[in-house]
């Protein structure tokens, strides 16, 4: 099995997609960096930046409307949803271009300085109203959840088959790449274990909290974009920027947060192990299948001494 790569297009194409969604006086479109299944790129529209990113992979974009309009309309800092559709065997989507960068790019002083905005902004997210939608895991266009429990979710997620999907086949990155199925077996029974912790809870989970896809200009949170949104237990996210974060004791600066807003967490310890075995694991066989052969190994090895 191959790295994945995303799909390319000829400038002319996407004026011409750009054209029949936002008519005349579409200009400097310019290809930006990241984005590891999608293809993205900003553009001038009547003084305004925004933003259109194309995926090859079967349902893009189907939730982004739905999602978009939760998060802004709850006050979220998140791109707002202009419009999307097909060209060729390609998704799009079109969204408004928050100011700033990549929160990646900042110093640690930087990013450290800001660590208390960005933790009251991902509880604000994972705090949102759902109102009467139902189901855990990957969002439907409906607002729904997938799967009636969080563990339906979890066994689906690891299960061998996943024909039509990114995971096609993926049990072929065992033989192919540096993904170990001992190793991953032994994961999964822990995650299974853990899980039981995280199964009570439904929140609004952004599912790719990490600092490229945290917006500053350097000293404040500009915007959240992106993200593979599902609904679950909270500390999923807070997971995800640990991880990313390492070193600057987030988990720590989240919990007084928690603790001065009077939110309770239950049973954190366990949830949060749970939480980094789920992500763990979704992080094995992808930097496996990316072919990023050292961030699997250290992702590999803080699994592995999570329960010493």
């Amino acid at each position: 099995m191959t790295a994945y790569e995303k799909p390319t297009l000829a400038t002319a194409e996407i004026e011409e997609v750009l054209r029949g969604q936002m008519g005349s006086g579409v200009r400097e479109i310019t290809p930006m960096s990241g984005g590891n299944l999608s293809s993205v790129y900003s553009f001038i529209h009547e003084g305004k930046g925004h933003v259109i990113k194309f995926s090859d992979m079967a349902g893009a974009y189907e939730t982004d409307r739905y999602i978009s309009n939760l998060l802004t309309s709850q006050g979220i800092p998140f791109p707002r949803f202009l419009g999307q559709g097909k060209v060729r065997h390609l998704g799009y989507v079109i969204i408004e271009q928050i100011e700033g960068g990549n929160l990646a790019d900042c110093t640690r002083e930087q990013q450290l300085f800001q660590l208390p905005e960005l933790t009251r902004i991902l509880t604000r997210i994972n705090h949102v109203e759902l109102g009467l939608t139902t189901g855990y895991g990957w969002i439907k266009p409906t607002g729904d959840g997938t799967y009636n429990t969080w563990k339906d979710y979890l066994v689906h997620v690891f299960a061998e088959d996943q024909t039509g999907n990114f995971w096609e086949n993926w049990y072929d990155l065992f033989q192919t790449t540096c993904l170990e199925k001992d190793v991953f077996n032994e994961c999964y029974s822990r995650l299974m274990t853990y899980s039981v912790y995280n199964e009570p809870h439904r929140h609004f989970i952004h599912g790719d909290v990490h600092q490229w896809n945290i917006l500053s200009d350097g000293k404040r949170i500009t915007g959240i974009i992106d993200g593979n949104c599902a609904y679950g237990d909270f500390l999923v996210d807070l997971a995800i920027l640990d991880r990313h974060m390492s070193g600057l004791e987030v988990v720590e600066a989240y919990q007084a947060y928690q603790e001065q807003a009077g939110i309770l967490i239950p049973d954190f310890k366990e949830r949060l192990m749970g939480a980094y075995y789920f992500k763990g694991m979704d992080g094995l066989r992808f930097y496996a299948k990316m072919g990023w052969n050292d961030a699997y190994q250290s992702t590999r090895d803080f699994l592995l001494n999570l329960s010493k």
